[in-house]
């Protein structure tokens, strides 16, 4: 996997291996940073980090800071292998955690954009709905969803885009308060 955009395009980002994780494919993750465009100065959560792809695309197009959160420990390993690697470890936080517990132990935090790709199987609603409390009012919850799935409601989020990439779609939101 390589970079897309920003300052580090063209940077390779390694994948951990094995099926506990389903990296975002080069054409999603360019079409959900195109519709982002410049994140200067955001404060970004990828709550479902893997490899860190998100995290490295969201800092090379300015974000301030990132906390990139997975559970599993491969994952975390090849994450942290990847901050290193690319000398951004002053701007994304790995944490090797359940994104349940993290955000119970972390109640009050919030940030600009979260951005929540889940594994496939076993999506979890209650996880979800945990995650949209840290987007703070204004800011956008970004959605990796199956393609064949129908998109989920969230009480305090409105639609604002849905992008289809076959298997896969995009769902954006907006917190209204």
């Amino acid at each position: 996997m390589r970079v897309v955009a920003g300052t580090l395009k063209g940077r390779q980002i390694l994948a951990p291996t094995g099926h506990r994780t389903h990296p975002m494919s080069e054409k999603v993750r360019g079409g959900l940073f195109n519709v982002l465009g410049e994140l200067n100065g955001l404060a970004i959560l990828d709550a479902f980090a893997g490899s860190g792809a998100l995290s490295v695309e969201a800092v090379s197009r300015g974000a301030k800071s990132v906390v990139a959160i997975d559970m599993d420990k491969k994952a975390n390993t090849v994450l942290k292998q990847n901050i290193k690697a690319l000398n951004v470890g002053g701007r994304i936080k790995a944490i090797l955690a359940n994104a349940s517990g993290w955000s119970d132990n972390n109640p009050t935090l919030q940030f600009d954009i979260v951005l929540s790709a889940p594994p496939y199987d076993g999506i979890k609603m209650t996880i979800l709905e945990k995650l949209v409390k840290h987007v703070q009012n204004d800011g956008l919850y970004i959605l990796d969803w199956p393609g064949k799935m129908e998109i989920p409601v969230f009480d305090s989020l409105t639609q604002l885009r849905v992008k289809n990439y076959g298997d896969a779609q995009l769902v954006f939101y907006k917190k209204t308060g």
